[in-house]
This record gives structure tokens, C-alpha cells and sequence, in this order.
């Protein structure tokens, strides 16, 4: 099969190769995979900067993959020849509390992932794919909407009526954009664009704040609140960014520490903290189980994925360099 391998970090060392089809084995099921998409962790990964110490090359890199089961294993009895499906990055976090394993068991790095024509997945780490969504769509669930579920319905708790305020345009924020507003929440966003701005509003958001213009956001935040502030922050940026976001929250909110496009390392304001009794949540995407609720809640309420471009498999390389750039919505990379 053709597959692209990182061989070293850096882009340089992603390199197509040809590989043997794996074997599918008990309790397993071989994907034809039909598109992959592409996520910050992707380009860390890349980098070299994301849990270095795990990575052990050669493997296939991308952690998003959506396809077609074209064979399964002894004792398979949820997926047959034929059906549409989605990976989970982490293939052994399947419900509740993550053991200490679930990080070394993860697609895209350190195992094997979806930038290559088949994919071998565990029976219990496999998801069915919206049947509305096509399999690019279907690409841009596992990681982003998953993500934002997690924070907003499994910890969060989130009800109709909380304001949620979403921080830039990337495949996260978008697909937060959707869901908050899916399920009744009043959504802040933030741009660096007035053209993005109008999308995301046409997307479900109510205010959208231009950061450049507004380099104080949080002010403005606590403007369009009253002075309240929200009851939910999804914090991709990181870094000196969280203290933004600790002046915007309200009291008793939650901020979801999901990214560090930023910085790794952030110098908190602990009396803002303490003083608005703050919850802050690290999120490292989710388990299976809320994978699942994903796709049952987008086929209920018929949200579509947002995809920038889809790139086609020779061009993965392109697709890494425009996430590198920024994008608004998914970066898709047609397989077969």
C-alpha cells in the first residue's frame, strides 16, 4: 500500500513509502481509508515537540481517519465488509477514567495512523460514521468535535442559555462554534479577520470580537456579559493567553485548557483563580463511549463539518504546511 511515514521530526522526514497491507488479526478490522484529517496535535507530532519521548520511528502519522472495512477478524461483531467508519485515536480509552497506557496506545503516534491507503483498528476503538456526513466530513470528527463534547457536555455540563466564548477559527473553534449553538448556548468568538467573522457568524455565533482590533478581548468579553463574563472558555491559545481567559470567565466558570498554539507553559493569576472560584479543566480529547454520543448527537441535529480544503494523498505534505499557515474549519487529505 502506499503510506506517508514519518521517519524523524520535521516535515522533511515525512516520506512516501510503499508497505505490506497489514494482517487484520482477532478482534481487529482493516479500513480502506478514504480521508484523514489534520489537527494541531498532527503538526506537533510533526515537529517533534509533542511527547517526544513516545515517538519511535518509523510510523504512519495522522491520528483522524475515516473509511470502509474491507476485512474483519475473529470475533468482530460490531463491524462488517462494508461499513462506513471512524478511528479513535485512543485505542484504549474506551469509557471513563484513562489508565496510564492510554497515551502510548495512540494512532498517529506513537501506533500507526490513517495517511495511508489501509488501517488497522481495534473492533472497540472503531466508531460508524454519520451516514449523512461523506467520509471527508466524517474525517473531522474524532479529534475536534470530540474534543469540544467532551468539554462541554462531559465535564461542563453545559445547558441551554450558558454563553460559551470560542478563541480563533481553527477546525476546534468551529466545530465548538456548532455544538454550543446546536445546544442552545449563546457563543463569543474572537478573529483576526472581519471576512472569518462573518462565517463563523453565519455558523451559530452571536458576537464575534476581532482581537487585532481588540487586542484586550477579555474587556470587551465582559462588555457583551454585563459584566458577568461566561460560563464556558475553550483555551486553545495557551500560554499568557489563560489569564485572558481567567478575567473573562465568570464565577464558578470553566475553561477547557485544549491547545498551547502558544506556549506549553503559562503563568497563572492564582488570586483570579481562587477569587472567581474557577474551573479549569485539562482536556486530551476523550473516550470512545463520548465518540459515539458525537455522532449520535450530529446525526439528531444535522450539524456538517466545516472543511478549508481537502488535499488530495500526493499532496499531504501542502496539507500540512496550510494547517501550519492557519485555516477555517478542517484540513482534509483524500486517501482513496
Amino acid at each position: 500500500m502506499k503510506a506517508w511515514q514519518r521517519q524523524g521530526p520535521g516535515l522533511d522526514n515525512i516520506k512516501r513509502v510503499e508497505l505490506p497491507v497489514p494482517t487484520v488479526g482477532p478482534g481487529q478490522v482493516l479500513v480502506k481509508v478514504k480521508a484523514v484529517s489534520l489537527n494541531y496535535r498532527d503538526k506537533a507530532v510533526a515537529d517533534g515537540i509533542y511527547l517526544p519521548h513516545l515517538m519511535t520511528e518509523p510510523f504512519i502519522p495522522v491520528s483522524d481517519a475515516a473509511g470502509e472495512v474491507v476485512a474483519i477478524g475473529d470475533n468482530v461483531t460490531k463491524f462488517k465488509a462494508g461499513d462506513r467508519v471512524i478511528s479513535h485515536m485512543f485505542i484504549k480509552w474506551l469509557d471513563g477514567a484513562p489508565n496510564q497506557d492510554y497515551g502510548p496506545s495512540a494512532l498517529g503516534g506513537p501506533k500507526d495512523g490513517g495517511l495511508a491507503e489501509y488501517l488497522l483498528l481495534e473492533e472497540d476503538a472503531t466508531v460508524k460514521a454519520p451516514d449523512y456526513m461523506t467520509y471527508e466530513e466524517a474525517a473531522s470528527l474524532p479529534i475536534a468535535a470530540l474534543t469540544v463534547w467532551f468539554s462541554l457536555v462531559e465535564y461542563g455540563n453545559i445547558k441551554a442559555g450558558d454563553t460559551v466564548l470560542v478563541l480563533g477559527t481553527g477546525g476546534v473553534s468551529v466545530s465548538a462554534v456548532q455544538i454550543a449553538a446546536a445546544l442552545g448556548a449563546r457563543v463569543i468568538a474572537t478573529s483576526s479577520s472581519n471576512a472569518k467573522a462573518e462565517k463563523i457568524k453565519s455558523l451559530g455565533a452571536t458576537d464575534v470580537i476581532n482581537y487585532v482590533e481588540n487586542p484586550d478581548w477579555e474587556k470587551k468579553v465582559l462588555e457583551l456579559t454585563n459584566g458577568e463574563g461566561v460560563q464556558h472558555i475553550l483555551e486553545v491559545v495557551g500560554g499568557d493567553n489563560v489569564n485572558k481567559s481567567l478575567e473573562a470567565v465568570a464565577l464558578q466558570g470553566n475553561i477547557y485548557i485544549i491547545g498551547f498554539l502558544k506556549d506549553m507553559m503559562a503563568e497563572v493569576n492564582l488570586f483570579t483563580l481562587l477569587a472567581k472560584r474557577v474551573r479549569v479543566q485539562g482536556i486530551n480529547v476523550g473516550h470512545r463511549k463520548a465518540l459515539e454520543d458525537v455522532v449520535k448527537a450530529f446525526q439528531q441535529l444535522k450539524i456538517q463539518p466545516v472543511i478549508d480544503k481537502v488535499y488530495p494523498f500526493e499532496d499531504a505534505l501542502k496539507a500540512y504546511e496550510h494547517l501550519n499557515q492557519g485555516a477555517f474549519g478542517k484540513i482534509v487529505i483524500q486517501v482513496n
